[in-house]
């Protein structure tokens, strides 16, 4: 079974011409032709998802790229792959301590806000370090 592009847009979330896009960058490819309509297998849906996550993490495409060829002897891939780890673990820090300050915020009543010490020592935390 094939899916045409419609379908796989439909069911990745992605535009048809982001599929094309991915396509003549070398990540995805139709398996066929319904008349003028590109066909995906249905394995193209699960990959999309994995493209829009890597991309979602801060990876290029390049990356991307080398990623989806790659083997278990890539070593400056998976020394790339850590690096993106912990730029990730981070980035989830600085966002706990975001949602942190804002739960703050909403129950303070301090006045005004942005004067309460709590507040502003919590949003210096928000800051990268």
């Amino acid at each position: 079974m094939v899916l045409d592009i419609a379908e796989v847009s439909r069911r990745s979330g992605l535009a048809p011409s982001a599929l094309r896009f991915y396509e003549r960058k070398g990540l995805i490819a139709p398996v066929a032709r319904n008349g003028l309509r590109r066909a995906y297998l249905p394995e193209t849906v699960e990959r999309l998802a994995l493209i829009t996550c890597a991309r979602d993490a801060g990876f290029t495409l390049a990356e991307i790229g080398a990623f989806l060829v790659a083997g278990p002897s890539d070593a400056v891939l998976r020394e790339r792959m850590a690096a993106k780890e912990r730029a990730v673990d981070e980035r989830i820090a600085q966002l706990t301590r975001l949602r942190d300050s804002l739960r703050h915020a909403a129950v303070c009543d301090h006045d005004p806000l942005v004067e309460c010490p709590d507040f502003k020592r919590a949003i210096r935390r928000v800051s990268p370090r």
